[in-house]
């Protein structure tokens, strides 16, 4: 039975990580801990189990062999560094810190103590993410020039975010550093290192962090990505376009056309596949499996950098008006 000890409430995601671990049948929430006491207390109440103010106190604990972190991201680097200290297993909501140098203390923790560290990346465990993956390592789609990513929704527009989420001491960022993770990781993991990239945020609600925003991204392959994110967009299609010297993958919810030249003779148009490639268990699940069955991680230490990277030169391109360009 893995033991498990859930690191504050305050990400929106907090309560469905709880639910899925207590129903994985091979995981047990021990206690939990949380920056704002009076919430911690009442969701360890709800869960069934120990309510522990003081973080230090909790990670003493032998009866906790893993925790979930969904603190502020502000607070990730401090209380993932403590968690490493203290030989707990980590998994974390994204952003991975606000900072490379926040990562690079956390990952330095990790590796000394020898615990085990995944962060949230479930866009990589869908059968469109995995098809496209597919095609670009395949060279089906011959080599990459564009990559289009949106993701959005109208949780700012229509206020059912907490307030919390625009306090950016707390989040460091808006809609980039919410949503805006998912297409950042995906491009990373599409296209490789990044070269520059150039940021446009706005602020249609008026809040004091960006709830509309769009990043161009040129990497080291010559590809570009745009990536696109909204907090204040209704009914939002998420879009992954792949545009390459030789094919072209458009899929957009459930649809998923391509087209390419390395395609037999026969299939000269667009074609939809048949069948998709597998789609694996939600990151939390793999986190817990890993644990119990002594798997490797599926998204690790240099996943979580690697996004921090991109966001931090977003966010630096975006407040300072200018192309970031990256080492």
């Amino acid at each position: 039975m893995l033991n498990v000890a859930m690191l504050s409430k305050w990400h929106v995601h907090a309560a469905d990580y709880a639910r899925r671990l207590q129903l994985h049948g091979n995981v047990k929430l021990t206690a939990v801990w949380d920056e704002q006491p009076e919430r911690g207390s009442e969701w360890a109440a709800e869960l069934g189990t120990d309510f522990e103010a003081n973080l230090d106190t909790l990670l003493e604990r032998e009866d906790i062999d893993g925790v979930v972190v969904d603190a502020p991201t502000s607070m990730h680097a401090d209380v993932m560094v403590a968690a490493a200290q203290a030989g707990k297993h980590i998994f974390t909501e994204k952003a991975m810190a606000l900072t490379v140098d926040e990562c690079n203390l956390v990952s330095a923790a990790v590796r000394k103590a020898g615990v085990k560290f995944c962060i949230s990346f479930p866009a990589l465990t869908r059968p469109h993410q995995l098809f496209a993956k597919q095609l670009v390592d395949d060279h089906v789609l011959g080599d990459i020039t564009l990559l289009r990513i949106r993701n959005g929704h109208d949780g700012a527009l229509n206020n059912w975010l907490p307030e919390y989420w625009y306090d950016e001491k707390q989040t460091g960022g808006g809609a980039m550093m919410d949503l805006g993770c998912h297409p950042m990781y995906i491009a990373s993991m599409l296209l490789g290192k990044p070269k520059r990239i150039t940021s446009m945020f706005h602020y249609f609600t008026h809040r004091a962090v960006e709830d509309n925003a769009q990043c161009s991204i040129e990497f080291v392959n010559n590809a570009v990505a745009l990536v696109e994110t909204s907090l204040v967009s209704y009914k939002t299609p998420s879009a992954l376009e792949i545009y390459g010297t030789e094919g072209t993958l458009m899929i957009s919810d459930d649809t998923v056309r391509v087209i390419s030249k390395n395609f037999d003779v026969a299939y000269p148009g667009w074609v939809s596949p048949n069948q998709l490639p597998q789609e694996q268990p939600l990151p939390i699940i793999q986190w817990a499996d890993a644990l119990i069955h002594d798997k490797t991680m599926p998204f690790g230490l240099e996943e979580g950098t690697k996004l921090t990277e991109l966001l931090e030169a977003a966010y630096i391109a975006h407040k300072e008006n200018r192309t970031v360009e990256f080492k």
